[in-house]
C-alpha cells in the first residue's frame, strides 16, 4: 500500500484482497466492530479509509 496517500478510500474488493476472508464474515466483523467501519460514498459506493484497514493489518502483523 502506498504509505503517501493514507486517507483515501478503498473499495471491499480491494479491502478483501489485503484481509483475506469471505464476504459475510468481512460485513459480520463491521458490524461486530472486530472491522472497521464502512462509509457510504454515494447510493451505491461503499467504501473503508485506508487509513483504518491499515491500522487493521499492522495489528495482525
Amino acid at each position: 500500500m502506498n504509505d503517501n496517500n493514507d486517507n483515501g478510500f478503498i473499495r471491499l474488493k480491494t479491502v478483501l484482497n489485503l484481509y483475506p476472508v469471505s464476504k459475510s464474515t468481512w460485513w459480520n466483523g463491521c458490524r461486530d466492530g472486530r472491522f472497521p467501519k464502512p462509509y457510504k460514498l454515494s447510493k451505491k459506493v461503499t467504501a473503508w479509509k485506508l487509513s483504518d484497514i491499515q491500522k487493521l493489518l499492522s495489528s495482525h502483523e
